[in-house]
């Protein structure tokens, strides 16, 4: 059996989210050590993170999957996130009414905003060309 890009980037979801919801069953308190150890430097998980989307967006371009479509899944990704994390919405409100109130909202989403408005122009121009 040999897997195309797409294949290999679907297995590995498949094998994270297995693990992370058997962990989580098992010994919740582990995951959550494992979550920490991870995000205990932000800037450096979120390049790591920046990086690895762009080599799984290579791969999805490679595929010949247009960025439109690449757009489109992501309504779907992002529905099942609204999904998980309704119920912490009131937290992100209050911790952006914060960060407004203090003006550095965009100081810390600049490059997170960027991303999203190149892969909107991007989608955009694809779009409308």
């Amino acid at each position: 059996m040999t897997f195309t890009s797409i294949e290999w980037l679907a297995l590995v979801l498949i094998v994270l989210i297995v693990i992370k919801i058997l962990v989580i069953l098992v010994n919740p308190k582990a995951w959550m050590s494992f979550a920490k150890g991870i995000y205990k430097k932000p800037a450096v998980t979120s390049f790591v993170a920046l990086v690895l989307a762009a080599v799984v967006l290579y791969y999805l371009i490679q595929s010949g999957l247009t960025i439109v479509q690449i757009l489109a899944v992501t309504v779907f990704v992002a529905l099942l996130f609204v999904i998980g994390l309704a119920s912490e919405v009131s937290y992100f409100i209050k911790k952006y009414e914060a960060m407004i109130k203090k003006g550095n909202l965009w100081r810390e989403y600049w490059l997170y905003t960027l991303v999203w408005v190149v892969l909107i122009v991007w989608g955009a121009y694809e779009l409308f060309r």
